[in-house]
This record gives structure tokens, C-alpha cells and sequence, in this order.
């Protein structure tokens, strides 16, 4: 019944959308005519025959493929380098100490402001992409792995060190399933944030992937474009986000369900 209510709420938003720039259905209220309200806010029948020829055509897969290999990698990238910093730092009171204000300030800045310094580095193609979404997936992991490694329970370690674990047991048996539970909490965020910068890259400047189609659409001011890409766009953070719940469901098989937990 909810999934119902749900499909009727997005109808009624396209059904109104449509009533809104239809011309002869229902003129809009504050605009002198209907051509003025379709040109700010596009036609949802346009904007869905715009995707279908965009994937009819194929013309779509080849900038869905890019998006999703910049996506990727800055996912895999960022994750990773968070992971290992984040437990290197954790473990090391005194460069901790050292970096913490440029941790701290690196944090602060708006990444994207970045993007320029990225594109004189790294060019207009796939790696300037990638070091956005890296730049913005790092910390989420880093404070999250930094923060896990940190509060591992001393009755654990001590119970390890009596049994005789050494420096490397600890890391591999304690420190780093714990840090690895507050990285898999964070996949949703982590891919968005990737999925963010991907996209935020080829809108600023690229030759290819949907952020791409968007700013070629908004140049010639075409809306449908512009709205099928958004469209296009969300569809696609849907189905990562999907394969991130699939993923965590299995990477954290051991963890309670909430009912598991309210049972208990």
C-alpha cells in the first residue's frame, strides 16, 4: 500500500506539472501566456519523449558510462585513502596532533573551489573528475574510520594484549573491524558524495557524461534537456544507492536488524 501511495504522489506532481504548462488545460496564473511557464519550467511529455530518444538513440550510454566510471573510482580512491589515514592517524597521538589543524581547516574549505586547480592539474578528461569526488569522499571516511579506530573498547584491548596479541594482530582482529564498521555506515553518503563530484566536474568543464548534456542543454537554453537530464541523473543515484544497500545488507550480515534488536 505504501509503494501505491508513493506512485500517486509522483502522478500527481507530473499531472500538475503538465496542467501548469499546457496551454490549453489550465493557463498559468502569473505568466502572460502558457509558452512563457513551459519555457521556465519545461513539459514533463517533452522531457520524457527527450529521455526516450536519448536512450532509443543510444546516445545516453556513452555519458552514463563516463559518469559512472568517474563515480567509481572516486568512490574506490576516496574510501581507501580515508581508511588508511584515518587508522594511520588514529594510532599516531603525535602526528595527530601535528595535523590536526590542516585536517581540520582542508575540511572547512568548500571543495568544489577546487575544481579549477583540479582542471590545470589534471585537465577537462576523467581525472579532474575523479580528484573532486575524492577530495569530497575522503573526509566523510576519514572522521568516520578516525573516529571508530578511537573508540575501540579499552576491555578489548586490553583482553587482546593478555592473550598475547601482537601490534599487527591488533590491527588486523580490533582496530580495523571497528573502523570498518563506521566506513560501511557511511556508504550511502560516500557514493553520493562521489556521485556529486562526478557529475559537479562535467557541468563545470568536460567534454562528456550527463553533467556534460546538462550544461550543453542550459547554453542553448533548452529546459527539457536540462530537466530529462536532472531526471536521468536521479534515476541513476537511485540504482547506486540501491547497489550500496545490496552491498551493505551483505558486508554487514552480523549486524541486528532493528526489529532483531528491539526483540532483544
Amino acid at each position: 500500500m505504501l509503494r501505491v501511495w508513493q506512485a500517486l504522489v509522483l502522478v500527481a506532481v507530473i499531472a500538475l506539472w503538465h496542467i501548469g504548462t499546457s496551454p490549453t488545460l489550465l493557463p498559468p496564473l502569473y505568466f502572460d501566456n502558457a509558452d512563457k511557464a513551459a519555457f521556465f519550467f519545461g513539459e514533463p511529455l517533452t522531457v520524457l519523449s527527450r529521455i526516450w530518444n536519448w536512450f532509443a538513440g543510444g546516445e545516453i550510454y556513452r555519458h552514463l558510462w563516463v559518469t559512472l566510471v568517474e563515480t567509481l573510482l572516486a568512490f574506490v580512491m576516496g574510501t581507501v585513502s580515508g581508511l588508511l589515514i584515518g587508522i594511520w592517524l588514529a594510532l599516531a597521538p603525535t602526528a595527530s596532533a601535528i595535523s590536526d589543524p590542516y585536517i581540520k581547516a582542508l575540511n572547512a574549505m568548500p571543495r568544489l573551489i577546487l575544481a579549477p586547480i583540479f582542471f590545470v592539474w589534471f585537465g577537462l578528461g576523467i581525472a579532474s573528475k575523479v580528484a573532486i569526488g575524492v577530495s569530497l569522499v575522503f573526509f566523510i571516511v576519514f572522521f568516520n574510520v578516525y573516529q571508530g579506530v578511537r573508540e575501540v573498547s579499552p576491555v578489548v584491548l586490553a583482553n587482546a594484549r593478555m592473550l598475547g596479541a601482537t601490534h599487527r594482530q591488533l590491527l588486523r582482529y580490533v582496530y580495523l573491524p571497528s573502523a570498518m564498521s563506521w566506513v560501511f555506515a557511511s556508504l550511502h553518503n560516500s557514493v553520493g558524495l562521489a556521485f556529486v563530484g562526478a557529475v559537479v566536474g562535467e557541468y563545470l568543464g568536460s567534454s562528456e557524461g550527463v553533467g556534460y548534456l546538462i550544461h550543453q542543454a542550459e547554453g542553448v537554453f533548452d529546459i527539457n534537456s536540462v530537466f530529462a537530464g536532472i531526471v536521468v541523473l536521479t534515476g541513476f543515484a537511485l540504482v547506486l544507492d540501491w547497489c550500496v544497500t545490496l552491498a551493505e545488507k551483505r558486508l554487514m550480515i552480523w549486524q541486528p536488524r532493528q526489529g532483531e534488536t528491539e526483540r532483544i
